[in-house]
């Protein structure tokens, strides 16, 4: 078993908050890590129809049945919450509940609503590459084809077919569960769509336009895209530079396999040529960022700045009293022309910014006064 990164984050939260909840894309290993290191908890699974009538129709005695629970996919009974809260309240006892869920937003509004102050909250996305370490040398074309879905890879799945019951899952039972679509088949186009511009800045309009759809369903479909853990929105960064910034968010895949998939993508021999291999190269080292810090249990302040005239850093990490800018390149090897964007947002701000070049190629160092990292020492 593959060891997650999160591990010791939730084990410390869990002996100092009453309930723990863990949410993530559906498929993401949550269910695997909460039972792997709560082994002596009472397991309940709301995807369960006569688990989910008993704690509609009596949460009391549902709850009443163990002393510690793991309560799966809490989202399909939002009232259970508030008993929960009653409980803790009373108890007030370390790792009494564990909770996880799959939808974003609203998993997020029953948590705040009830257990604000009561619970750690964790973000459990797909493998981190820093995760898969251990495999004997990295292969960016089976990384950006297979992607990082637990199952697929602790299980040898074929990935084109694996990815295309993910799809199917989410179309027939999440989307029912989040929203009623009237069009599914327009919906699967609005996926392709959001696909094939992977790596650019959001243009709402166009996609309303190719699809004879309004802006309003435009914006409706994005967000239950984002809360189920589809897509993931990276906002511009905005700074008094007195400079007119591109003001809508990067979109990327949280999973860049099913980016691929979505592509048309049916083998590694594929992304050779692919024009957009780039771009899924950068939604590959963006998410591995991403999943840094949400393993940390940090909260992510990344983004991508860009003006009105093209001049684009990547990836932006802001700490607060300092920067971290990053150029991503698919190259094995480098030039002076790699650090434009670095260079051209360094002397916009030149305070505390640490500028790394990141790219396929073996060597890592510094040139033209920049950091480049291959993408194994990034990881």
């Amino acid at each position: 078993m593959i060891s997650r990164d999160i591990s010791p984050r939730l084990k410390e939260l869990s002996r100092q908050y009453s309930v723990v909840t863990v949410t993530g894309p559906r498929q993401s290993g949550k269910t695997t890590l909460v039972k792997n290191h709560f082994k002596s908890y009472a397991y309940y699974s709301l995807e369960d129809l006569d688990t989910r009538e008993f704690a509609k129709d009596d949460p009391r005695g549902f709850l009443s049945q163990a002393k510690n629970m793991i309560i799966d996919e809490v989202q399909k009974v939002p009232d259970l919450v508030s008993y929960i809260q009653g409980i803790v309240d009373k108890e007030n006892r370390p790792g009494q509940f564990i909770l996880t869920g799959s939808h974003q937003f609203e998993f997020a509004n029953i948590v705040s609503q009830s257990l604000a102050g009561r619970t750690a909250i964790l973000k459990l996305l797909p493998f981190s590459m820093h995760e898969l370490r251990n495999e004997r040398e990295i292969n960016i074309d089976q990384l950006l084809y297979r992607g990082f879905y637990p199952r697929i890879i602790d299980q040898g799945l074929n990935p084109t077919d694996a990815l295309s019951f993910y799809t199917s899952t989410y179309l027939e039972k999440d989307l029912r569960e989040l929203k009623e679509i009237r069009n599914l088949s327009i919906f699967e186009k609005f996926l392709k769509l959001c696909a094939s511009n992977v790596g650019q800045v959001l243009n709402k309009n166009r996609f309303a336009n190719d699809l004879g759809i309004t802006n309003n369903t435009v914006d409706s479909w994005l967000s239950i895209l984002e809360a189920s853990y589809i897509i993931y929105l990276l906002p511009p960064h905005f700074k008094n530079f007195r400079k007119r910034v591109v003001k809508s968010p990067k979109l990327y895949f949280y999973d860049v396999g099913l980016a691929s998939y979505l592509l048309g993508i049916k083998n590694e021999e594929q992304l050779k040529s692919h024009p957009l291999k780039g771009s899924l190269f950068e939604n590959l080292v963006i998410l591995e960022k991403l999943k840094n810090i949400l393993n940390r249990v940090e909260s992510p302040e990344l983004y991508y700045f860009r003006d009105n005239v093209g001049n684009e850093v990547d990836l932006l990490e802001d700490k607060g009293i300092s920067v971290s800018t990053y150029e991503i390149k698919l190259a094995q090897t480098i030039s002076q022309n790699s650090f434009k964007g670095l260079k051209y947002y360094r002397n916009l701000n030149p305070e505390n910014n640490e500028a790394t070049l990141i790219y396929t190629g073996d060597e890592s160092g510094m040139r033209f006064g920049f950091n480049f990292l291959s993408i194994r020492d990034f990881i």
